[in-house]
């Protein structure tokens, strides 16, 4: 039995967010029962605290301290603590910790120790450019990126879900001669389990004011580098008749400065349509959309992008390394040169019923061969079984 600890999420059940649906896929289709998963929960009292199963994996409750900016750090180092203890009282051999993010760098060295001591490994998720991210401060953005040389530095292998991302691990710490692999994030295939004169889906339409195939979409964290600007400034030029449907926490501070650069509110195609977490609705309302908007260009493989591949029919990606590596030819792609992505939306809205569905069937193959959780999952029991030295 090769027992996997998993630490840097903020555990399962999943709600909303990246890592925590990975971990979600990753119990929920576990196939091999030689594996058996451990996994950390944040919970914010102490009397929360405790251990459930979820998807046949042992889920233990860590509290996150509330020093502000500081918790996720301290979340992740005390749930290493708590692994190092569980493996230590039973006597685990050959246990795996996987590591999510990089954020506890200055940290990491004494508990890799503390594994290798007790026979284990320990593997680290980069996750994309963290210290790009405009939302951080120039400290914080510092910080990161110190963190994560130090995981990089210290970790048996470092699991990258893109190939760029795991190319800048070899190119910008060959000096530590890193060992890496990668294995993509996955993605659902198959339609959405509602019909399209569901309530939950008709309802979601008609309060925001929109119909099948009649607007576009874009989902993902209210962050600058995902490039609302340019796509709000972009689809405002544009001469399309169509909608543009934004399912994101909208932030009041970045939303106060978004209508302040662009004016969105003087144009009632642009609908700020909050958030849902509803999974079969979210894919419903993806699979409706006349096409998808992807403005994320810090990260490596992006889960909206795809499950927007998987479920809409049309897909306007913005023209970076990660976007590409992803969907190759079933896309079409823009740049934040102006006009180029206005453009594009016409050309889009002019296409014929036949293109539009060839790139529909590349994109949903490129999903269906490369990127869906079975394949996934497969390749990350055969690692977690066979693949670790």
């Amino acid at each position: 039995m090769r027992h996997v600890f998993i630490v840097g999420s903020k555990g399962i059940p999943a709600g909303y967010g990246g890592y925590e649906t990975f971990v979600e896929k990753l119990t929920e289709n576990r196939a091999s029962p030689d594996v058996r998963y451990h996994v950390a929960c944040a919970v914010d009292s102490p009397e929360e605290v405790g251990e459930f199963e979820h998807n046949g994996a042992h889920c233990f409750k860590v509290m996150r301290r509330p020093v502000g900016a500081a918790k996720a750090v301290l979340y992740d180092v005390d749930a290493l603590r708590w692994c190092v203890a569980y493996i230590e009282e039973n006597h685990i051999e050959r246990p795996v910790v996987y590591v999510l993010a990089c954020r506890i760098g200055p940290f990491f060295g004494r508990y890799v120790g503390k594994i290798h001591s007790l026979g284990g490994r320990v593997l680290v998720n980069p996750d994309g450019h963290e210290w790009r991210r405009a939302k951080w401060s120039a400290p914080v953005r510092r910080y990161w990126k110190v963190s994560e040389r130090g995981m990089v530095k210290r970790a048996d292998l470092t699991v990258c879900d893109s190939k760029n991302i795991e190319r800048y691990i070899q190119s910008e710490y060959a000096r530590f001669e890193p060992a890496t692999t990668y294995i993509a994030y996955g993605a659902d295939v198959g339609r959405s389990a509602l019909a399209d004169d569901d309530p939950r889906f008709a309802g979601w339409l008609a309060e925001r004011g929109l119909s099948p195939f009649g607007y576009y979409l874009a989902v993902g964290r209210f962050v600058p580098e995902n490039n609302y600007e340019a796509m709000i400034r972009e689809f405002m030029a544009s001469g399309s008749k169509r909608d543009f449907a934004l399912v994101t926490g909208a932030d009041d501070a970045f939303l106060a400065e978004l209508e302040r650069k662009t004016r969105f509110k003087s144009d009632p195609r642009i609908k700020f349509a909050g958030t849902v977490y509803d999974q079969e609705l979210l894919k419903k309302i993806r699979e409706q959309a006349y096409g998808y908007f992807h403005g994320h260009e810090v990260g490596g493989t992006n889960p909206s992008l795809l499950e927007a591949l998987a479920s809409t029919r049309l897909s306007l990606l913005l023209d970076v390394g990660f976007n590409r590596e992803v969907a190759e030819g079933s896309a079409l792609y823009w740049t934040k040169e102006p006009g180029d992505l206005a453009a594009l939306i016409e050309r889009a809205d002019a296409m014929g019923e036949g293109e539009v569905a060839a790139l529909d069937e590349a994109s949903t193959a490129v999903i269906r061969d490369r990127y869906s959780w079975r394949y996934i999952v497969d390749r990350y029991e055969d690692l977690f079984l066979d693949g670790i030295r």
